[in-house]
């Protein structure tokens, strides 16, 4: 047995690894178990970071083929190395998990490589190459996270009928991509293979892409992604598939009609995720779970268990790994007995499609629902400089503002570099500021975040540039 340790993050996500090294800053002895070999978790290993790298790559790609002749940059005859972009995705992957294995090093955390499960409220078992290691804590912290939901009939076997973790590794391109999701996994992904050439078409169960996120927002981008070549069946629902030397998807409309197939040389399945318990003895432990399996916690990120807490996509809520770090500095801070916090308004949402798409805080949907009074403004790209000279002028950037105290209760972007643009409004969100206080600071001139300005400025009836 292991001497006793302050705390065990059972995880080694961006949950975990981040609570791992800020409760080892804050002086405690810390121990994180990971199972998978590789520390970062899903995100660094098989989705935001390997998908991104595929997102810039296969941008570049269209880019050469499309849009260089227009900037005056004539091109040869354009070839695509899938190898080469797989490897350079690899390559990134691993130079980022190496780096958190580094940051370990250099704060002190343990790596123990393994299966980790709760024997009791203070006890971590944990397996590895038919061993067991019994590590003891004061406080254990669950940062398991998440794997890919199932879909009833369409098993996936990472060949024909893929998750997003066979879609980041394909060894070639498919002329026929069918997408059952048009959230962000699929959005993203069916993005990259349409650039790289296949047909994609998505099939999305409710009425609209992008669940969640601002109507307005989500329609514009489901426009911009059609015109760009991807063929949307919302409103419909998918029974079945076939897989033989193509898949055979048996759709139908949600609310009842004749059934149909839709053919295609791969499927992704990207429904969402679900949380991930299996094996960690939570139920010995005693710690609960509620009716969809996430670990139920409460503002201290305290299980009812005491000494054990969970962070990140394993107790639900935005499952987002930037959400999940957060949470991982404040369970740290909490566990050392500071103060932890984390602002559930001030997290945004980001779609790293072309264009981007984010949203923070309230949507226009949910302030109208409430009957909460506000007032939204709206600022077109086509009217930005930097959008005009970058030729990049799809979509606006729109802000919502409490009426009665000009606070900005949440902001929705569709457009060029959307993600960097949305964390101005993370900010003024988290320190409280109006539309006004962002309307009188200076903003860099050409740039793409005028745009933000103009629409606070348009949300009190006095934009500059429309």
């Amino acid at each position: 047995m292991s001497d006793t340790l302050d705390l065990i993050v059972i995880g080694g996500g961006p949950g975990g690894y981040v609570a791992a090294i800020r409760a080892a800053q804050l002086g405690l002895k810390v121990a994180c178990v990971e199972k998978r070999g590789s520390l970062g978790g899903t995100c660094l290993n098989v989705g935001c970071i390997p998908s991104k790298a595929l997102l810039q790559s296969s941008h570049y790609y269209e880019m050469a083929a499309k849009e260089f002749a227009h900037h005056g940059v004539k091109v040869g005859k354009l070839d695509l190395d899938l190898g080469q972009m797989m490897a350079r995705k690899e390559k990134v992957v691993k130079e980022l998990t190496s780096g958190i294995e580094f940051l370990f090093k250099k704060n002190k955390v343990r790596y123990v490589k393994g299966t980790g499960r709760l024997t009791a409220a203070d006890t971590v078992a944990v397996e590895a190459d038919g061993k067991t290691e019994t590590l003891k804590a004061s406080s254990i912290v669950i940062a398991t996270g998440s794997d890919v939901a199932p879909l009833k009939g369409v098993p996936i076997d990472e060949k024909k009928i893929l998750s997003s973790t066979g879609a980041i590794a394909l060894s070639q391109v498919p002329e026929t991509l069918a997408v059952i999701g048009g959230g962000v996994i699929g959005l993203e992904l069916g993005s990259v293979w349409r650039r790289l050439g296949a047909k994609v078409t998505v099939v999305e169960f409710l009425d609209s892409i992008l669940p969640g996120m601002d109507g307005e927002v989500a329609k514009f981008a489901q426009r911009v992604l059609a015109k760009q070549g991807i063929t949307f069946r919302l409103a419909t629902k998918v029974t079945g598939a076939k897989s033989g030397k193509t898949v055979q998807l048996s759709v139908e409309p949600r609310n009842g009609g004749k059934s149909e197939t839709v053919e295609s040389d791969a499927v992704l399945v990207a429904v969402g995720r679900r949380p991930y318990t299996e094996g960690l003895g939570l139920e010995a432990a005693g710690v609960t779970l509620d009716a969809r399996g996430f670990v139920t916690v409460d503002n201290h990120f305290q299980t009812n268990v005491p000494g054990v807490f969970a962070i990140g996509d394993v107790i639900g809520g935005a499952m987002l790994a930037h959400k999940a770090e957060d949470e991982g500095v404040a369970v740290a801070e909490i566990i050392a007995g500071e103060a932890g916090h984390v602002n559930r308004d001030a997290i945004p949402a980001i779609v790293y499609t072309a264009p981007e798409i984010a949203g923070i805080g309230k949507t226009e949907e949910q302030l109208k629902s409430s009957g909460r009074a506000y007032r939204a403004g709206k600022f077109p790209f086509t009217a930005n400089a930097r959008a005009k000279c970058n030729a990049e002028t799809d979509g606006f950037a729109k802000v919502l503002a409490d009426a009665a105290t000009d606070r900005i209760v949440g902001a929705h972007i569709v457009g060029p570099q959307a993600g960097e643009l949305i964390q101005e409004i993370a900010l003024a969100i988290e320190m409280g500021a109006s539309a006004e206080d962002l309307g009188r600071t200076c903003h860099g001139h050409p740039g793409l975040v005028e745009a933000v300005k103009e629409a606070a400025l348009a949300s009190l009836g006095r934009a500059i540039h429309i």
